[in-house]
């Protein structure tokens, strides 16, 4: 029985070993933690001239991974794509999940935490900065309302209060409305995110208008990959597929397609500010980080190849697309590449000198910057969290339906690509 299959994984050598990992990266990110609280950012390596590193690339990355869910839950509750409503619930916890580890991270990385609410009272509305953290908190109230109506159907609720899932009923009512505002805000916050650096005129190699459609594309798309990457992980681990080949097949395509426009935007825009701009300070500082600092290997190979071109690739073929191992091998990718794009666009930026002219560059040494072990401490706690949260709630929560922990028979066929499973799972 399903629910046998189940239990009996999660009484396993392999979840236990996982859950103690997992446990151990916790209270490694505590310990550093509670360090930086009481000693400040003086244990770090940031510097008044590289003053975002490790943590803003995780506040980033994560808060991209978070991004499906404000575009799956426009598809099923704005546009009535009814056929990916099983993805919604899965959609709404990565957002959730993906938002709540960035302000991990900038809980950390501000440097006063205690004062984390000042935005709400002393409004800036000339920074970006300023509207981003008011998106921030507003679509993150957003998305703990989409997400209780799952909360309330889970047994560790219904266990305690009978009368949940009626209430959870109720708000999931309101979910259209939550879809809309949900979509304003996040596209607001992910398009700032962008003009952060787009705006700055003073560094030239982030000035430019195409950041923030960027930061749209490869947010939209790491998103739904993750989504996809992540569902066909647990359909392997509790052997029964979730979701129809139907709906595999769009989330695929969807994210193929967004993927490959970022790809392209991403492309054009080094041709454009790189070549046929030709603006010396934008082409110089480039050759200064080529020279300095692994920008261009780590450009082209992880960003460009590995996070762009063979996920593209693998989620737009459909003889690749329907392969279990792919699948999860272009989440991984896009992970990587994400993150490796935030890290790239956050440093380039930083390292290079404001006293740097062009074409004296061999007398300027870049900003070197390193983690320190209490940044890689802080960073290992926020992504414990985030694959703890996962792993808890795959395990207690009805992400996938209401069905989701129903004792139901369905043998599994010996070929998961094979003619007869997409039949089955049709």
């Amino acid at each position: 029985m399903i629910r046998a299959i189940r239990n009996e994984y999660y009484r396993s050598p392999v979840f236990i070993l996982w859950v103690g990992l997992l446990s151990l990266m916790l209270v490694v990110g505590l310990i550093a933690g509670i360090i930086v609280l009481l000693n400040g950012l003086d244990v770090t390596n940031l510097t008044n001239q590289v003053p975002w590193g490790l943590w803003i690339t995780v506040d980033l990355s994560s808060i991209a991974l978070g991004a499906g869910a404000f575009s799956l839950s426009a598809m099923v509750y704005i546009f009535r794509v009814e056929r990916l409503r099983p993805i919604a619930r899965i959609a709404v916890f990565t957002g959730l999940i993906g938002y709540t580890g960035a302000m991990l991270a900038l809980f950390m990385d501000i440097g006063r935490p205690e004062r984390f609410w000042h935005p709400m009272v002393y409004w800036n509305v000339h920074s970006v900065l300023w509207e981003i953290t008011m998106c921030v908190m507003l679509y993150s109230t957003v998305l703990i309302l989409e997400f209780a109506p799952v909360l309330f159907e889970s047994r560790l609720i219904t266990r305690f209060f009978p009368n949940a899932p009626r209430l959870g009923h109720t708000i999931h009512k309101f979910a259209p409305i939550g879809a809309v505002i949900g979509l304003g805000l996040s596209l607001l916050h992910q398009s700032s995110l962008g003009a952060t650096y787009g705006v700055l005129v003073a560094r030239p190699i982030w000035f430019k208008p195409s950041l923030p459609v960027m930061f749209i594309l490869s947010a939209v798309a790491a998103g739904v990959t993750f989504v996809l990457g992540i569902t066909v992980l647990y359909e392997n681990i509790v052997r029964r597929r979730q979701i129809s080949v139907q709906v595999r097949n769009s989330l695929g395509v969807v994210a193929g397609i967004v993927l490959a426009l970022y790809l392209y935007l991403n492309l054009w825009d080094f041709l454009a500010t790189s070549y046929y701009s030709h603006l010396p300070a934008r082409v110089e500082s480039i050759e200064l980080l080529n020279r300095f600092a692994p920008y261009g290997a780590t450009y082209w190979l992880v960003e460009i190849l590995l996070g762009a071109l063979i996920p593209v690739v693998i989620l737009l073929v459909p003889s690749l697309r329907k392969r279990d191992g792919l699948v999860m091998a272009a989440m991984v990718f896009v992970i990587a590449g994400i993150v490796v794009n935030r890290w790239n666009v956050t440093l380039s930026g930083l390292i290079v000198p404001m006293d740097w002219s062009p074409g004296v560059a061999e007398i300027f040494s870049v900003n070197a910057y390193r983690p320190s072990w209490i940044e890689w401490g802080v960073g290992l706690g926020v992504l414990g969290y985030i694959l703890m949260a996962y792993t808890l709630g795959l395990r207690f929560l009805p992400l996938y339906g209401a069905d989701h922990h129903e004792e139901v028979v369905e043998p599994e066929p010996e070929n998961p690509g094979s003619p007869e499973h997409a039949a089955a799972t049709a």
